[in-house]
């Protein structure tokens, strides 16, 4: 049986550009293997850079913010599932999907804690002690009252996971924990990977739009790479990413070997010719992206605890976690000239990509409990009260707000 899903992005998906483009074209590969057919609606304007979901069968529709015309779009859908891509969405479009078709199963995707992000650039900011106060923030206010309203939320790392059940004291049963959905690694696979001799340099990649990564990338060449670039006199520091602008751009500088590359068309090219990838990350949320690619293509990493968060587990890295500048540039320059450390970091990787991030292994669970939560639907949502009330008072101030601006637009 054909099912109907309509998955409403913040943006159009931008595999090559960011972590939550690629996120996304997961969760869209694993609705069509549950033989859903996916339409995807966006009110944000396409870049050259978005993938063209028609040339996978997956309808594309642009919406209007505020408009009555999603009312009747989504009534003549009719899906059996809607995912909200961040809450930003389902505050827009959650109350119309719940009036218009009250069965539908609606799902929030939450990319990464956004709340989780916002206290911790604050936090950063201040240069203080990341605290409760901090976390508590009007962003998390609103990310958390979505998370109710919603039948379920897909939370991407463990670590936010324990924080919305332990923090924020969100109940279990509207929490799924779902993080990168990875194709296994085959030994054929990988002794096609270049090997240590074969590669030179070091890597960072990340789309400069994320503010956590721009941050990333300065704290590199203002303070981390001259003590790698003084003990390794030779080595260039490569940085990739989307939508590098001008204050990126002038961080190029030759003499010193930090290279601003910009936009890497395939990231597993420029990936494999390196020989570690640095995260810098100083704050943020969620899963690091990077770290999948550099794992993936057998490029051991130096971290911030911050960037390793969320994918080791209880296993071996694939590289060292360090946050004192030193000590981070030190281990970087140990990793690089060491071969046998270097190949033993490398195995650590393949083995966190096919214990912890297994596709096969985490669409099973999600399909499953796509199934239960869709057969138990009217109790769930009787038993979360909380969502209920939520769901009322937006359905009073939203519904409202966006008629009034309609009415006012027209």
């Amino acid at each position: 049986m054909i099912k109907n899903i309509l998955i409403i992005g913040f943006v159009w998906p931008e595999p090559k550009s960011s972590a939550a483009g690629g996120r996304m074209m997961q969760l869209i590969a694993f609705f069509q293997s549950q033989n859903y057919h996916v339409t995807f609606a966006s009110p944000c304007a396409k870049t050259d850079r978005a993938f063209n979901l028609e040339s996978i069968g997956v309808n594309q529709i642009s919406v209007e913010l505020n408009h009555s015309s999603f009312d009747v779009f989504v009534k003549g859908l009719n899906p059996n599932v809607v995912v909200f891509d961040r809450f930003m969405m389902e505050e827009q479009f959650g109350w119309r999907v719940a009036e218009q078709c009250p069965d539908a199963l609606r799902i929030l995707d939450t990319e990464d804690l956004h709340g989780l992000r916002k206290g911790r650039q604050q936090a950063f900011k201040e240069g203080a002690e990341f605290s409760l106060e901090h976390l508590f923030n009007n962003t998390a206010k609103r990310e958390i009252a979505s998370i109710f309203r919603s039948d379920l939320s897909l939370i991407i790392s463990e670590v936010e996971m324990d924080i919305l059940k332990n923090k924020f004291k969100v109940d279990e049963d509207l929490l799924v924990y779902l993080p990168f959905m990875l194709e296994t690694l085959s030994d054929k696979n990988i002794t096609k990977l270049p090997k240590f001799e074969a590669r030179q340099h070091f890597i960072s990649i990340g789309n400069f739009l994320h503010e956590p990564n721009y941050n990333a990338v300065l704290y590199l060449k203002e303070t981390l790479w001259p003590f790698i670039r003084e003990q390794l006199p030779k080595t260039e520091m490569h940085v990739y990413g989307a939508y590098a602008n001008q204050k990126v751009n002038q961080l190029h500088n030759q003499k010193e070997g930090f290279l601003i590359k910009g936009f890497a068309e395939d990231v597993n090219e420029v990936m494999q010719k390196a020989k570690i990838c640095l995260a810098t990350v100083r704050f943020g949320a969620g899963l690091k992206g990077k770290l999948a690619d550099a794992m993936q293509n057998g490029t051991p990493c130096i971290m911030t605890s911050i960037a390793s968060e969320g994918i080791f587990g209880n296993l071996d890295t694939n590289g060292f976690i360090e946050d004192g500048p030193k000590a981070f540039a030190n281990k970087a320059v140990q990793l690089y000239q060491d071969e046998k450390l270097w190949n033993e970091k490398q195995q650590n990787g393949f083995q966190i990509i096919n214990q912890r991030f297994s596709k096969k292994e985490f669409q099973q669970k999600f399909a499953s409990i796509i199934e239960e939560t869709t057969n138990q639907l009217h109790n769930k949502r009787l038993n979360n009260f909380t969502g209920q009330m939520l769901m009322h008072h937006t359905l009073q101030s939203a519904k409202f707000m966006g008629k009034w601006i309609e009415a006012k637009n027209k």
